[in-house]
């Protein structure tokens, strides 16, 4: 019980991380500043990053978040 809740604990900070940089991204986009979208967006690739490595998330589903964020991105700086 006890390696559990302590596991529990570390993957939530973990999730928190790459969440909260998500967040912070999609801001960015709709208050359409380019710049901080392109520096959240650096942030939440490496926490995705991270996170595949500590086998928080799977591999494709951190593709799946870093190909999103990085569509959206890419369609702000285009604007």
């Amino acid at each position: 019980m006890r390696v559990t809740a302590t596991k529990t604990a570390k993957n939530d900070k973990i999730k928190g991380q790459f969440r909260s940089a998500i967040k912070k991204t999609n801001e960015a986009i709709k208050a359409g500043n380019s710049t901080d979208a392109k520096e959240w967006q650096k942030r939440a690739q490496k926490a995705i990053d991270k996170a595949v490595q500590k086998k928080v998330l799977k591999k494709n589903t951190a593709a799946r978040k870093k190909s999103r964020i990085n569509k959206r991105v890419k369609a702000l700086t285009q604007k």
